[in-house]
């Protein structure tokens, strides 16, 4: 491997660097793009249960915030209604959105960059193939060329072209998979969401100065039917 290395020369370095860099985001983002991590299965369920006849103190809305991704998008509904029980449904649904766009954003962390590498490795494996063109046209002269130093320069191009493809075409599997995978996921987040706030309304009370309102519309009404 280490021969390899030599004779592809320092284009290939970039390379190597690239593809430590995209083999630590793979597996980071398989670690993190759990289910369990990011949307478990029954925990909309759970808190529905838990919060259908009265909300839960602070200590249980924190847990639930580290529970995963979709606690955390829970527990920012929760505090919301606990901090302000006068809360419109306007702002309820904002604080959802800015938690939603909190959630998205933790979500394709390092994806931008893996997606990066898939790009860039192509262009650097060209980078290795032009040098080795140029080390391939220097060894020839008027009487002769240099076998050595054009065996060296053959080495360069098609070393660093075939490194090149190796680190970007695994690099752009994975990007979309877990493109995909982040879809899927904001999906579901959105689902949830719009769920468990049409469940929160139940605890939001009406502001005092649209109660006094209402009740004198229905006080007119009832004396004109007298």
């Amino acid at each position: 491997m280490f021969s390899i290395i030599q004779a592809a020369g320092w284009p290939i370095w970039p390379l190597l660097l690239c593809s430590v860099v995209a083999l630590a985001l793979v597996f980071e983002r398989f670690a993190s793009l759990r289910a369990a991590r990011i949307a478990p299965p029954t925990l909309l369920d759970e808190v529905l249960s838990v919060t259908s006849n009265n909300l839960p103190n602070a200590d249980i809305v924190n847990k639930l915030a580290d529970n995963s991704v979709l606690g955390q998008l829970l527990a920012s509904g929760l505090r919301a209604v606990i901090a302000d029980p006068r809360i419109t449904d306007a702002r309820l649904r904002q604080t959802f959105e800015l938690a939603g766009r909190a959630a998205i954003h933790q979500l394709e962390r390092y994806l931008n960059t893996l997606g990066t590498i898939a790009t860039a490795a192509p262009l650097l494996g060209l980078l290795g193939t032009v040098v080795g063109m140029i080390e391939i046209f220097g060894s020839q002269s008027p009487t002769g060329g240099n076998p050595t130093q054009l065996a060296h320069g053959i080495s360069i191009a098609l070393y660093n072209t075939a490194f090149g493809l190796i680190v970007a075409i695994p690099s752009l599997m994975c990007y979309r998979y877990f493109r995909g995978r982040v879809e899927g996921y904001v999906l579901e987040l959105e689902q949830a969401s719009e769920r468990f706030m049409s469940h929160l309304t139940r605890f939001t009370q009406a502001a005092p100065g649209a109660a006094s309102v209402a009740a004198s519309a229905q006080v007119g009404q009832n004396s004109r039917r007298g």
